[in-house]
């Protein structure tokens, strides 16, 4: 399967690096092969900082002599990456494309040396959306993504033993190996525990005084943790939006999962699904086209609220409000509807009814046919 971001990366290194981001197994690694004739581990355009062979090679600079694109995978958990990078590109280039790959956010984790602006254009990795399955995604595709998760692999085998499994030694290699290497923290057990309590927070607003209480550490602490996690592609946080009339709220966020299929409960699986592919819509576009794209939610001081409205350029482009089955229009997309110039509402839901509500710019639809709407990649 060719990547929905393929076509792109092509094009882009032709002139600049590629710097790809994305969660643990989410098949960077496996996208960066395409690009190489019997691509795998052992091509000698591949160099991966967690193979001990390949450390000294990568830190004296060398590299292959005869291959045009060179992949560097996990390089940011060297210490001085930046200007190892910076300086094997401009020595190269023109000769040699760089494609460079992590498990983590690339952009954050600068390790200090030279600046790499203007020299490479950077892609975040999403898990398998439905119209990346197929452009006609129906009712079973979504089934089987809710209850898999969009992680090729365990997707892929759609065993429930299996997927048990997998899920539980990602999250191991995500704190034994990323964590430990990327970020001073000693207590990995009590991060542990907060990635094991943080499904239970999707969809509801985030409170940091509660997370602090069940870990027993300082606010500071509880906060920094959860930030650690955002940057290694584990869970993700939006924040509020809407103007001052509908007496918004303006610090809560909430908290989403990199892979929905670890929330228990079916609603809250839902929306993290929905917000997981609205987030791929938005970095799609911001990595592609250039637009600042933002995915937030409606909530106002009396609890009224729209799961997601999605910004592009500080305006907004239409909302989304999640229903597990078939319903009427949420008595919330009214209220906000007559009070905000949001364009157009869409209330997503499990079932097969579609319904336009033209007086309140509102469309009642299947998810897979929204996606199909939108085109979500």
């Amino acid at each position: 399967m060719k990547r929905y971001l393929y076509n792109y990366i092509k094009k882009d290194l032709k002139d600049k690096m590629v710097f790809i981001g994305g969660p643990r197994q989410v098949g960077k690694t496996t996208l960066a092969f395409q690009f190489l004739e019997n691509g795998d581990e052992d091509h000698p355009a591949y160099l991966n900082w967690d193979f001990p062979d390949n450390r000294p090679t990568l830190a004296r600079g060398h590299l292959p002599a005869n291959e045009k694109l060179v992949i560097l995978d996990e390089i940011h958990k060297y210490k001085g990456w930046r200007n190892l990078v910076k300086g094997l590109y401009d020595k190269n280039k023109g000769k040699k494309s760089f494609l460079i790959t992590g498990s983590a956010k690339l952009d954050y984790y600068r390790r200090g040396g030279d600046s790499l602006q203007g020299r490479y254009h950077y892609y975040r990795l999403h898990p398998l959306s439905l119209r990346e399955l197929t452009k006609k995604p129906n009712a079973s595709h979504t089934e089987q993504l809710l209850q898999f998760g969009g992680f090729p692999e365990p997707f892929l085998r759609a065993d429930t033993t299996f997927w048990r499994r997998w899920q539980r030694e990602r999250v191991q290699r995500v704190l034994q190996e990323d964590i430990v290497v990327l970020e001073n923290v000693k207590e990995i057990d009590s991060l542990g525990l907060l990635a094991q309590v943080l499904p239970e927070r999707v969809g509801s607003p985030l409170s940091i005084k509660s997370l602090k209480e069940d870990l027993n550490v300082a606010h500071e602490t509880a906060d920094k943790w959860v930030r650690i996690l955002e940057n290694l592609y584990y869970c993700f946080r939006i924040a509020p939006y809407g103007p001052d009339k509908i007496r918004a709220v303006k610090k809560e966020q909430k908290l989403y999962l990199w892979d929905w299929s670890l929330c228990g409960g079916k609603g809250a699986r839902f929306e993290n699904f929905v917000g997981s592919h609205l987030l791929k819509y938005c970095h799609f576009i911001e990595d592609t086209e250039g637009y600042h794209m933002e995915l937030r939610f409606i909530r106002d001081v009396d609890k009224r609220e729209i799961d997601f409205v999605v910004l592009k350029e500080g305006k907004p482009l239409f909302a989304v409000e999640c229903k597990t089955g078939d319903k009427n229009l949420s008595k919330h997309i009214k209220y906000f509807a007559a009070r905000t110039a949001i364009p157009r509402f869409y209330q997503v839901h499990l079932g097969e009814t579609y319904v336009e509500d033209v007086d309140n710019r509102t469309a009642i639809l299947p998810f897979h046919r929204f996606c199909e709407e939108l085109k979500i990649p």
